[in-house]
């Protein structure tokens, strides 16, 4: 994870005891999970690694239960159904819960999500508009407090009503 993405996130940094499940959780180059020491963390990748607990399409996850907050850093540019994924993502929020995303934006250079090097072939990359995210996050039924591209990140904030 690059800083601005960490930075992001750690404006929101909290010491409550809280539930978390995180998208794209395998820890390659960084976690925010120090970021909330307290919280209990469920981490779905498509791929086997640190910080994974469950392996496959996070849009085929179903939680146990309701978890106070979404952490999705940089992993929805690799995902051909990002937009599936955030809508499954805002229905495992508790109400007044939040989801909290960095993404490449418009800008950035393709990436392989397995090593953060070259794309391989048959690997998706495209990166998501500040507009586009701001749109999937209201029609998943979420209230956006902060979306935005700051250089070349998409940094958003929602919450569930």
């Amino acid at each position: 994870m690059h800083q601005a993405a960490f930075d992001f996130i750690k404006q929101f940094s909290s010491k409550e005891e809280m539930s978390v499940i995180e998208i794209g959780s395998r820890n390659i180059n960084g976690s925010v999970r120090s970021l909330f020491p307290n919280a209990v963390w469920i981490g779905l990748d498509l791929h086997a690694g640190p910080d994974v607990d469950w392996v496959g399409d996070s849009t085929q996850y179903e939680p146990a239960s309701k978890v106070d907050m979404v952490v999705c850093c940089e992993s929805l540019e690799h995902a051909e159904g990002w937009y599936d994924m955030i809508r499954v993502a805002a229905d495992w929020v508790k109400p007044f819960g939040r989801m909290l995303i960095t993404c490449a934006g418009p800008g950035r250079a393709p990436h392989s999500h397995i090593d953060g090097c070259q794309l391989r072939p048959g690997e998706h990359y495209n990166n998501v508009s500040a507009v586009d995210m701001r749109r999937c996050l209201t029609d998943a039924g979420m209230t956006v407090l902060i979306c935005h591209q700051l250089g070349d990140d998409t940094q958003a904030v929602a919450v569930k009503p």
